[in-house]
This record gives C-alpha cells, structure tokens and sequence, in this order.
C-alpha cells in the first residue's frame, strides 16, 4: 500500500515541529510549507530549515508572499510596538495584536493548492486553542469551515478522487502536554524559534506571548527550555 502524502504548514516554532512530528509519526510522507510573509521575526524561517532537515520531510519549500504591504499586525508593521508582559496572558477575550489578518485563511488556500498537485488530501496546521485562545484563526469552527470549504473549491474532490482533511492534532493541548509529545517523538526544540520580537543576536527577548506561553509550558512539564532568552518570564 502506498504511503499517504501530507503537506504540514511549518512556522519553525514548537507547535508546527511537534505537528510535524506528530504527522510523521502516523505514517504520513510530509511535504512542509514555511512562509517569508514580511514577518518581523524572520529567524523563524531558518528555524523551520532546521527543523525540516532534522525530521527528514520529503520537500520542504518556502513561499515568499508580502502580508507586510497591509501591515495591520504587531508581526508585519514596525509602527506596532509587540505586547510585553501582557497581565492578562492567560485570560484576556480581547484579539491580541499579533493577530496577522487573515493568516491562516491565506497559509491554508496555498498548502491547499500544493496538495491538489501532489495528490495529497491531509493537510496538518500546528494551530492551539487551549493555553492561547485569541486569534479567531485557531478555533475549531474556522478548521471546520475551511475543510467543507476544500471540499467545495478543489477539482480534486468535485471529481471524487478523494476527500480534503485538515489536521489539527494539537489544538485542544495544553503547551506542557504539546512539548511531552513533542519531546517522546524526538523534537529538538533547540532548533525551534517561537519569539515575537528577537534581538539582533538572534535571542528571544522572553517577555512576549508567546516567549511567555513557551516558558510556561517548559516549566510545567520539568523541562529546561533549549534555546537562549535575554530574559525569561513565566508569570
């Protein structure tokens, strides 16, 4: 029986290596996709080289598209200063603003797009609903209507040839129990890069959310974190 194709959206931080991880682990050849999209944390694009060499996927390619050209983000427009050491982390209802408009919507249609090409019907996204709940392209009901979306736009599936499934593994763990299974199946979070707003030298600056969430998530699960922070806060 020939092995199923997968194509794995691929950030270079720890939620898309564990999802890589995880889609190899049940017997999926994974085609990774990263993007360079204007982002103000590009070392995250060479993070995610590091990871797809270290997982052995079987094509990894890097699509440059210019989100930066409608800024509205902490991530793609300078103006926007990244939140530090946000009280309200872990309860906040408001959309954060790292927010990137319309982000996952866009890396979607184009994993989808590779997909059609390759023959491939899986689709895995690293996205997590459980510790960080603010950006509405992580939910569940988004994942939902994207998969029936598939469905509907695609040659592929109108013809019958097969039916589009969108992965989400992760999206209901909590960060200690993503890094746990990360950590069974052989990640190296060392080569991961999660930070929001690195220095010059590469550090993670430890005060934004997602520096936040990450150490948090270490913390809990007894592990020391691998990479390099200028200041580590895990309140």
């Amino acid at each position: 029986m020939a092995e199923k194709r997968a194509v794995v959206l691929l950030s270079g931080g720890l939620d898309s290596a564990t999802t890589l991880a995880l889609a190899g682990n049940v017997g999926f050849l994974c085609y990774a996709l990263t993007f360079a999209y204007g982002q103000r944390h590009k070392r995250e694009i060479q993070a995610a080289k590091r990871v797809a060499d270290s997982l052995g996927v079987t094509e990894h390619r890097i699509i440059n598209i210019d989100l930066a050209a409608f800024g509205g983000s902490a991530l793609t427009d300078s103006a926007i200063d990244v939140p530090k050491d946000r009280a309200d982390l872990d309860n906040s209802t408001e959309i954060p603003l790292t927010y990137v408009p319309a982000r996952n919507t866009i890396f979607l249609s184009y994993a989808l797009a590779w997909a059609e090409v390759l023959g491939a019907f899986d689709i895995f996204i690293g996205v997590n609903s459980t510790d960080y709940s603010g950006y509405p392209d992580c939910r569940a009901e988004f994942i939902a209507a994207f998969e029936t979306t598939a469905n509907l736009a695609t040659a592929a599936a109108v013809e019958g040839k097969g039916r589009y499934r969108i992965h989400t593994p992760i999206i209901e763990m909590t960060k200690t129990r993503i890094i746990l299974a990360g950590t069974e199946l052989g990640v190296d979070y060392s080569l991961t890069h999660s930070c929001y707003d690195p220095d010059s030298e590469g550090r993670s600056c430890g005060q934004c959310d997602s520096c936040r969430l990450r150490l948090k998530g270490f913390a809990e699960a007894g592990l020391e974190d691998p990479i390099e922070y200028r200041t580590k806060n895990v309140k």
